[in-house]
């Protein structure tokens, strides 16, 4: 027993469902309803049953970035170092020691099965790149103290770095990814400041602060590192995807 159900439309051909009947058995009904076209696709189509596991998940994003992670005693050396900028300027969001890197790119939300080839991109980059030695040392703030977005300590340029840079760059491109437009200035990034805690005499102590600190530690880069960000309530949470080794 059974209930005949038909939908039609000015261009569809009648496509029919079959559902329980309990009322009687033995005999169908048929059911018209006319629908708008616009509920139909391009093309009349039927799924079965048999067809529902063909139907794709949805694809899952995540926030990716290429970054260049230091030693664990360079990062707490840091640390320490910042220690009077924090004391300055509390209200600041300040990087937890762990998370203290060198970005090369941010790529943003990403679907995730691109992480995989943007891995083996970075392996070829990596091995045409050699390692590069630079000096970390020197506060500053992105524009500049009065009106600062991102106070940073500083990476000495290099041209290897440069390169490695470039072809970061350019890799990236190759899988569909935008180039970033604006200029490379390698640092590691300390605090992000929000708007509410840029006032005037919280910068002054933060710019006094910063010209006492004359920490200079050498870093040797040895790999670049693909990173996925998941943002928490209690901040970022980074995770180590795949790590490609420069040569010696």
């Amino acid at each position: 027993m059974s209930l005949d159900c038909t939908v039609t439309s000015k261009r569809s051909t009648r496509s029919r469902w079959r559902f329980p009947n309990r009322a009687s058995e033995g005999s169908s009904t048929t059911i018209s309803v006319d629908v708008p076209s616009s509920w139909l696709g391009p093309t009349d189509s039927h799924i079965s049953p048999s067809n529902y596991g063909a139907l794709s998940t949805p694809t899952r994003i995540v926030r990716l970035f290429l970054a260049i992670n230091i030693p664990p005693d360079v990062r707490h050396a840091i640390a320490e170092a910042s220690a009077p900028l924090r004391v300055a300027a509390p209200e600041l969001s300040w990087i937890r020691e762990p998370q203290i890197h060198l970005t090369v790119k941010f790529l943003g939300e990403q679907p995730e099965e691109l992480a995989p080839r943007i891995a083996e991109a970075m392996k070829i980059v990596a091995a045409r790149n050699r390692v590069v030695d630079v000096e970390v040392g020197g506060v500053g703030a992105f524009p500049n103290f009065r009106r600062p977005r991102v106070v940073w300590i500083g990476v000495s340029p290099d041209p290897k770095l440069e390169l490695l840079h470039h072809d970061v760059e350019s890799a990236c491109e190759s899988l569909g990814l935008p180039l970033d437009g604006k200029p490379f200035r390698p640092h590691l990034t300390l605090a992000r400041v929000k708007p509410r805690a840029a006032n005037k005499e919280t910068m002054r102590n933060l710019a006094r602060a910063a010209k006492s600190i004359s920490y200079v530690e050498e870093v040797v880069i040895s790999s670049i590192d693909l990173m996925e960000s998941e943002l928490t309530t209690v901040g970022s949470r980074y995770r180590l995807l795949s790590s490609s080794p420069l040569k010696y």
